[in-house]
């Protein structure tokens, strides 16, 4: 009866349209005070341990360098880096959109970061361009969901925390895949574009200018060189590596590009502040909620409900990404890495699967909840840059999805993809 309690008034208050991690927090004090074995302190106190963590200092910092970065010039140069190398091909523009949000991806580590700094230039642009506007919002809302794969990440952050893997090899981990997805979607990008007639700028640029462009771009470019490059080169930790950001993002975005101004910094701040409350709220509140899961032994019936299935890997894991993209639909990111990872990361290493690996699958399957309604955020944030309805941006999306699907099925049959890197790393 607990558990029903548990899940029935966190899904009754979804459909209330309750903020997630007020719904979770709710349906936990509905079971604690049915079940007379806690006391309603207990929310608090796991709010107040639960995010207690050295590590989850990261994610702060990395809201706060996306913010400063997205603002400070960062994005526009970029876009401009690309747009002269692969601008003029067929297709050039959802290309050029597809690199500049993996490369932005491994600077802000947040999916609905990267649609909005980089959607909100390139979406109008595409339009301009002739591009069909259902295609560009769903090309760039998708291609924003590469930023959790891509390191930094902050779901990579949440599952180690979660999980007590290393968060630096979870990092090595997702580059492959991130670079994977990107390039299934520049192939399905370019041969829809061929199809439908997007033609590139036809602008050949000298050697000259594509230099004077990376040039331009050299602050930005050494962004992902500095971040990871000190988290792999022992210099500094990746919490540490997020404060770093946070200074550069200030220091290049005021003083180099100039940019940002000091009067627009109250605002940024105050945005990411905001960000941050909402995440960490999550955060408290799914702990709450994965601890009375634990009480009730519902981890251990969901784990012998998946296994008593089948024995074999991969149909395991095929019930796993089912149970993903389903939760992915309805539930945050970061509450459903804290309340599923331990749930599921015994039943995978049951079968022999890597935790690095599964912690890549569990990203992915997240990832692509970013554009699966009803609570895909990177739709939402896709619907405001193109001032389109929401169901014409899924409309968009679709051809996209079903790509993302077959990137996921790569990443889960072939473990190689993730784990190559960090054996190269001796991790």
């Amino acid at each position: 009866m607990s558990s029903l309690i548990l899940f029935g008034s966190f899904v009754i208050f979804l459909i209330l349209n309750t903020p997630v991690g007020i719904a979770l927090g709710i349906a936990s004090i509905c079971t604690i005070l049915y079940s007379g074995d806690l006391l309603v302190s207990y929310l608090s106190q796991s709010l107040v341990t639960a995010t207690d963590s050295f590590p989850l200092m990261a994610i702060p910092f990395f809201i706060l360098a996306g913010d400063l970065m997205g603002k400070g010039g960062i994005s526009k140069r970029l876009i401009d880096v690309a747009s002269v190398f692969v601008g003029r091909h067929t297709g050039g523009l959802a290309i050029v959109t597809i690199i500049v949000c993996m490369f932005f991806a491994a600077i802000s580590g947040s999916g609905p970061a990267t649609v909005a700094a980089i959607g909100g230039i390139m979406i109008p642009a595409m339009i301009n361009k002739g591009y069909d506007k259902n295609f560009s919002s769903g090309l760039n809302a998708t291609a924003g969901s590469i930023g959790v794969i891509i390191p930094p990440s902050i779901p990579m952050v949440m599952y180690g925390v979660s999980t007590s893997v290393s968060i630096s090899t979870m990092f090595l981990a997702g580059f492959v895949p991130g670079a994977l997805i990107g390039t299934i979607l520049i192939v399905y990008s370019y041969f829809t574009s061929r199809k439908m007639g997007y033609k590139g700028d036809q602008v050949v640029y000298s050697a000259r200018e594509k230099w004077n462009a990376v040039y331009e771009a050299k602050w930005s470019l050494l962004v992902p060189v500095i971040i990871l490059g000190g988290i792999y080169g022992g210099i500094f930790t990746p919490t540490e590596a997020a404060a770093v950001a946070v200074i550069y993002g200030f220091v290049v975005g005021v003083f180099v590009h100039k940019d940002l101004k000091l009067s627009e910094l109250p605002e940024v701040i105050a945005s990411s502040a905001l960000t941050t409350a909402t995440v960490m709220i999550i955060v408290g509140t799914a702990t709450t909620f994965g601890r009375i899961l634990t009480l009730e032994q519902i981890p251990i019936m969901i784990a012998n409900a998946i296994s008593s299935f089948s024995s074999n890997p991969y149909i395991v894991l095929f019930l796993i990404n089912i149970l993903l993209l389903f939760v992915g639909c309805f539930m945050d990111t970061t509450a459903a890495i804290i309340i599923l990872s331990p749930i599921l990361l015994p039943v995978a290493l049951a079968i022999g699967v890597d935790p690095i690996h599964f912690g890549i699958i569990m990203v992915t399957n997240l990832a692509i909840g970013f554009i699966t309604p009803p609570l895909g955020v990177n739709l939402f944030v896709a619907c405001g840059v193109a001032k389109s309805p929401l169901e014409d941006v899924v409309k968009g999306v679709i051809p996209f999805f079903v790509c993302m699907l077959v990137a996921l099925a790569l990443i889960t049959v072939f473990p190689e993809i993730s784990l190559t890197l960090p054996r190269l790393y001796g991790k």
